[in-house]
């Protein structure tokens, strides 16, 4: 589909069949995330995929029910680091000059100053910077499904330390922010499924 036609066909799916998505569906709407924009680059959380049935439905019970979670291909669980640091940092500085086969002397500018923006950040500030950057990559997560027809649900509405605590996510030094479910509509179970996309139509204003 188009990009516009695709688009349209999306929605927040609220029933899901519990169809398997195929697997170079799924890794192209991961490297589309992947390849997301982020301040710096650095992007400073981690994309946690869950395909485990078991895993799924013990998630249904920290986001208040929502049955997608159980029903889906495979669920995003986007989380954002619970440090910031300059190691993170020079890791990223040196998979740059790698990458590129430059001297990592070359980015020491650079290095200087995601440093300096970092340090004048409290945790807060940390983490509501991080979460940014993170929905910036579910976007392009929801872009990417539609483009492959697969449907997919975002979801605010969950309790994050329950999904920390389920995935783990504490000890990894990470904290859920955004969740998206992938998979493929209910046609039956959700009304919504046939309804018309309905979104403002004065959105812009130009000048």
């Amino acid at each position: 589909m188009e990009l516009i036609e695709s688009l349209q066909w999306r929605y927040a799916t609220k029933k899901m069949n519990g169809e398997k998505i195929p697997q170079d569906k799924l890794e192209r709407i991961l490297e589309a995330t992947r390849l997301a924009p982020s301040s710096y680059g650095l992007t400073p959380y981690q994309v946690v995929v869950v395909e485990d049935q078991e895993l799924k439905e013990r998630l249904v019970g920290a986001c208040y029910g929502q049955t997608q979670l159980k029903d889906s291909s495979a669920v995003l669980v986007f989380a954002v680091w619970d440090e910031i640091t300059e190691w993170a940092v020079e890791n990223y500085i040196n998979d740059i000059a790698t990458k590129r086969n430059i001297p990592v002397e070359v980015l020491n500018d650079f290095k200087g100053m995601m440093i300096g923006t970092i340090s004048n950040m409290d945790e807060e500030q940390k983490t509501i910077w991080a979460q940014k950057q993170a929905y910036i990559g579910l976007g392009f997560s929801l872009v990417a499904s539609a483009l492959e027809e697969v449907d997919s649900t975002p979801m605010e509405g969950f309790l994050p330390n329950k999904v920390d605590e389920v995935l783990g996510l504490r000890e990894l030094g990470l904290k859920s922010t955004v969740v998206l479910t992938l998979g493929y509509r209910d046609t039956e179970g959700d009304s919504l499924s046939t309804m018309k996309k309905v979104r403002r139509d004065n959105l812009f204003i130009r000048k």
